[in-house]
């Protein structure tokens, strides 16, 4: 026997559990452990005593031999031990055929002592296996204290070890899942496409490296919920370098997500303010430009249009003391119609600007009437019909007896069919003609809305302007109501001259030619402020300027 004597002390305290058949190599193995200063606190001969000595005892080592009496042999009892006490095992045989050898080795048993037995043999095994289990129980500490779940597997990717917050993660325990494919026990797929992902585990094998888990995955349980998880999984080596498994360190991402999108959602805010308060800023400007600008362009005007008044009255008083009419009397007051036109249409700018920022502050005054159109619009468009005579222009109304009142703001809808019969006579030659035709109709609806539930019975008004002898493009349809955008007039109109212009002025026109290239976007917004949409379309010579209007005016309107 050898007596280590320096350890003596240290080792009283591995307590140790024989489990051996036979009674003489029992009492050896007693006295060799004993010279070794290791304490024997029981022999047991057969598996169950064994599995209950160690339930009792709970020994520091047990000491197996695989043949045992009785139904089950060592390497069941000592896998059933493992399982309930996880107490370290060595096995202690004369039996070493392969068959015996692998299935001890599936039970990670922690030395494999061949019969006869030497003490030093046996010390080193005993050393051995108290050092290495010392090793797993710090690990599996640290793994069970830790805030992640750890799930760690061999290369065949079959689960040999998960800690308890894994578990809790997945829904499985340890002894139901080792030895599990680790595809059946880990399930994950991507959030937003609820494919299955490609296990980190899988790629960390295939590329040796560690792999970190794709943004947005989220973790299928044993029970079927989902849990949004994050983390890596990485190969597991050997000191020489060889790849054994791989270990997936994982921890469930709600938190971190929620506080992510608290984050986003309080950066969101915070720039939803800084723009509210930008926008603010420059309504405020807009409006204070707006208030001086309309100020500053109505002065000089206003007081232009009165010294205009001023010296036709002048002109006026000359003509009735001279009995002729002296040519350049004549040319001054042609001049003095120029200007009177060129101050009305700067007055009408200054009108559509303010106009439009009403509309679009949602602050254009309504005030709704009940119009009967059969006599509103033949008396509208008697003004036109004065000056399509002396162009010889042909202007039709149409309106059916059968059409229903309108009930809407009379004062935005007079505007809006002023400036279209205003584009119409301005727009057509000499002879050709101009219609204006009254629909009742379904379902306006309304800008910038897909509402797919809009009622389609819902009655409402078409008004068409049409006019013939000037198509315009389709590339111009898509562009005629944005702001100072003016029609091409490609008919030799595009060729009028200065004096061409100055005739038209003189000869009065300054109704239907005070245009300030703000009209159709103004009657867009005013349309689209009733509830209603405006379209064009132009082909064969003819356009036609389309208003669709409800009856009624909404509840969010009035």
């Amino acid at each position: 026997m050898v007596h280590i004597s320096s350890d003596t002390q240290k080792n009283n305290t591995v307590r140790v559990l024989v489990v051996e058949d036979e009674y003489i190599l029992a009492i050896n193995l007693q006295e060799s452990l004993e010279s070794l200063g290791y304490t024997v606190v029981d022999i047991a001969d057969t598996a169950a005593a064994a599995i209950e000595k160690a339930t009792t005892l709970r020994p520091t080592l047990i000491l197996m031999d695989i043949r045992l009496r009785g139904e089950s042999d060592g390497i069941e009892a000592a896998e059933q031990i493992w399982n309930d006490l996880q107490i370290p095992i060595i096995y202690v045989t004369g039996h070493s055929d392969q068959s015996t050898v692998e299935r001890a080795t599936l039970t990670f048993p922690f030395g494999y002592i061949l019969k006869p037995i030497r003490d030093q043999e046996l010390y080193v095994a005993i050393q051995t296996a108290l050092n290495r289990y010392q090793r797993e129980q710090f690990l599996s500490t640290v793994l069970r204290g830790m805030g992640d779940g750890v799930i760690v597997v061999d290369l065949q990717l079959n689960i040999k070890y998960m800690n308890q917050v894994a578990e809790t993660l997945t829904g499985w325990q340890l002894p139901e899942a080792k030895n599990q494919a680790l595809d059946k026990v880990f399930q994950i797929i991507e959030e937003q496409t609820q494919l299955p992902v490609v296990n980190p585990i899988t790629l960390a094998l295939e590329q040796e490296n560690t792999v970190y888990l794709i943004d947005r995955t989220l973790l299928i349980t044993k029970d079927k919920k989902t849990i949004p998880i994050a983390d890596s999984a990485a190969p597991l080596r050997e000191n020489n370098g060889k790849i054994t498994g791989a270990v997936l360190v994982f921890r469930d991402d709600t938190q971190r997500r929620l506080t992510q999108e608290r984050n986003l959602a309080n950066e969101r805010a915070r720039q939803l303010e800084i723009q509210m308060a930008e926008l603010q800023r420059l309504n405020k400007l807009k409006e204070d430009f707006l208030a001086a600008t309309s100020h500053e362009m109505r002065t000089p005007l206003s007081n232009i249009k009165m010294a205009i008044t001023m010296l036709e009255s002048i002109l006026d008083r000359r003509r009735i003391i001279q009995s002729g009419k002296p040519p350049e009397l004549n040319a001054v007051a042609r001049y003095i119609n120029i200007l009177r036109y060129e101050c009305e249409r700067e007055l009408n700018l200054v009108d559509d600007l303010l106009n439009m920022r009403f509309v679009d502050a949602d602050m254009y005054p309504l005030e709704l009437t009940s119009i009967r159109l059969q006599d509103w619009l033949p008396h509208l468009t008697e003004s036109f019909q004065e000056f399509a005579q002396t162009q010889q222009q042909i202007l039709k109304v149409d309106v059916p007896q059968d059409v229903p009142n309108i009930t809407t703001d009379l004062g935005i809808l007079t505007r809006i069919l002023s400036e279209l019969l205003t584009n119409a006579c301005r727009y057509t030659p000499f002879g050709k003609e101009i219609t204006v035709a009254v629909q009742l109709t379904t379902a306006v609806n309304q800008p910038n809305q897909e509402d797919e539930s809009i009622d389609a019975s819902i009655p409402a008004i078409k008004i068409i302007v049409s006019n013939f002898g000037v198509e315009i493009s389709a590339t111009e349809q898509s562009q005629i109501f944005e702001p100072f955008y003016r029609i091409s007039q490609n008919q030799n109109q595009d060729k009028t001259s200065i004096f061409d212009y100055t005739y038209r002025v003189l000869q009065n026109e300054s109704a239907l030619n005070s245009g300030t290239g703000l009209g159709l976007t103004l009657v867009k917004k005013l349309v689209e402020y009733l509830e209603g949409r405006i379209t064009v379309t132009s082909s064969q010579g003819w356009t036609r300027f389309t208003v669709q209007l409800p009856l009624t005016l909404s509840e969010r309107v009035r």
